[in-house]
C-alpha cells in the first residue's frame, strides 16, 4: 500500500516532476500530496505485459506510442501526476525530448486492479483521468478473474461502460485494436492470483500500486 510522504517543502507538479527524477522509487502526486507507490504482483505484471506487447505491435507504423508503468502522466488540469500500468499517446508533443519521462495527452489508459486499489481506480483516479481532454478510453482489468471494464467517452462527453467477460473481445476503438480476453490473460493463473490477492486485502483511501 502507498504512504503519504512529507517532502521538505510544498511542491507543485513541476517541482514534483523534478524531485521524482532523483528518487529511488516511484511516486504519484495527487491533491498536493506525494504518495510512495508499493510494488505490483507477478500477475499484474503479466497482464500489463500482455496488453503492452499487443498494443505496441498493433500500433507499429502509426503515430501512437505505448508506454508501460515507468512513464508518468501529468494531468495538468488537476495538478496531478500518475503512473498508469499501460497507456497509449498519439499526440506529437508527447514524442518530444521534453516529454521523455512524462506525457500529457494519453488517448487510452489501462489500470490493473487489486483489492487494495479497486475503489480508488474506479473513483478518484478515474475522476482525475477524466480531466484529460485527449483521453477517449479508460480500461480497468481485474486480476483475479477474466473481466474487463472499458469506459469510452461518447460524443456528448459522457463515459459509457462496455464490460467484457470470459470469451469476449475487448474492443479498444480509440486506437483501432481488439483483443480477446484470452490474449489479455495469457499465462495468468487465477487460482494463484485469487489466493495471493485475498491475503493482501486492506482498506485504501488513497493511491496505491498493487
Amino acid at each position: 500500500m502507498s504512504a503519504v510522504l512529507q517532502p521538505s517543502s510544498r511542491m507543485d507538479p513541476t517541482a514534483f516532476l523534478a524531485w521524482e527524477e532523483h528518487q529511488p522509487g516511484r511516486h504519484e502526486f495527487v491533491d498536493g500530496e506525494v504518495y510512495a507507490m508499493s510494488g505490483a504482483t507477478s500477475t499484474h505484471n503479466t497482464i500489463a505485459g500482455n496488453l503492452y506487447m499487443a498494443l505496441r505491435q498493433g500500433l507499429r507504423g502509426t503515430p501512437c506510442r505505448t508506454h508501460i508503468e515507468g512513464v508518468k502522466v501529468h494531468i495538468q488540469a488537476a495538478d496531478s501526476v500518475l503512473y498508469p500500468y499501460v497507456f497509449v499517446t498519439c499526440d506529437p508533443v508527447d514524442l518530444t525530448p521534453e516529454r521523455d519521462t512524462h506525457k500529457t495527452s494519453p488517448t487510452l489508459v489501462v489500470e490493473v486492479l487489486s483489492p487494495a486499489t479497486a475503489a480508488y481506480d474506479r473513483g478518484r483516479k478515474f475522476e482525475l483521468y477524466q480531466q484529460l481532454p485527449s483521453l477517449k478510453e479508460y480500461v480497468l482489468v481485474e486480476a483475479d478473474r477474466p473481466h474487463v471494464d472499458l469506459f469510452r467517452r461518447n460524443a456528448e462527453g459522457l463515459w459509457v461502460l462496455h464490460p467484457a467477460g470470459p470469451g469476449a473481445v475487448l474492443d479498444m476503438a480509440s486506437v483501432g485494436l481488439s483483443l480477446t480476453l484470452d490474449q489479455v490473460y495469457e499465462e495468468v493463473d487465477f487460482d494463484l492470483s485469487r489466493a495471493f490477492l485475498q491475503d493482501r486485502i486492506e482498506p485504501s483511501a488513497g493511491p496505491a500500486a498493487s
